[in-house]
């Protein structure tokens, strides 16, 4: 039976911080504490790039939600946007977009998703299925996706709770419901 998510743990990084400060930093990200004011200020630094894709895809009429891949050395690997209305592919979600335009990579541990919004169970799959380490999330609030499953198969999750995302998604919302019933299977 699942327990219900322990929010310090999701909201941190996905394992207790007694686990974190025994093997030291935080998925390799370069600050060897796993001090948490660190890993909050790296993961915003991130999201200024998923919240730019997810703008760019609110202005061509899509879904507002974006995404990018990081390697562990926080170098930018690819990025995208939510492209499902645009072009007609039910699968091209913000991560998916992010993941391909990142290209082939020998290896994905250490890398980082970061995405506007609580991935789906579509994208929560990739992750799983191509073992990124870390997934940052602006926002859980509009839609709560399957962030608390990767935690607990070792993903380490930064959830933001950033005001701008979950306006920007609340905004769409309220202005386009059908649409976003229809993106997150609701229909």
């Amino acid at each position: 039976m699942d327990q219900a998510p322990d929010q310090d743990r999701t909201r941190q990084w996905g394992q207790d911080r007694d686990s974190v400060r025994r093997y030291g930093g935080v998925d390799g990200h370069g600050d060897p504490s796993g001090h948490p004011d660190h890993v909050q200020e790296q993961a915003r630094t991130m999201l200024a790039t998923a919240v730019a894709e997810a703008r760019a895809g609110l202005a061509e009429g899509g879904v507002p939600v974006g995404a990018a891949l990081y390697g562990p050395d926080g170098t930018l690997l690819g990025r995208g946007h939510n492209r499902r209305v645009q072009d007609g592919d039910p699968s091209l979600h913000a991560e998916v977009a992010a993941f391909r335009a990142a290209g082939r990579q020998r290896d994905y541990r250490g890398t980082t998703m970061v995405t506007t919004l609580s991935p789906c169970w579509l994208c929560s799959g990739l992750v799983r299925q191509f073992g990124i380490s870390r997934v940052v999330i602006g926002e859980a609030r509009t839609f709560h996706g399957g962030h608390d499953w990767l935690a607990r198969h070792g993903v380490r999750i930064v959830l933001l709770d950033d005001p701008g995302c979950a306006a920007m998604m609340r905004d769409f919302i309220g202005e386009h419901p059908e649409l976003w019933q229809e993106d997150i299977g609701v229909v």
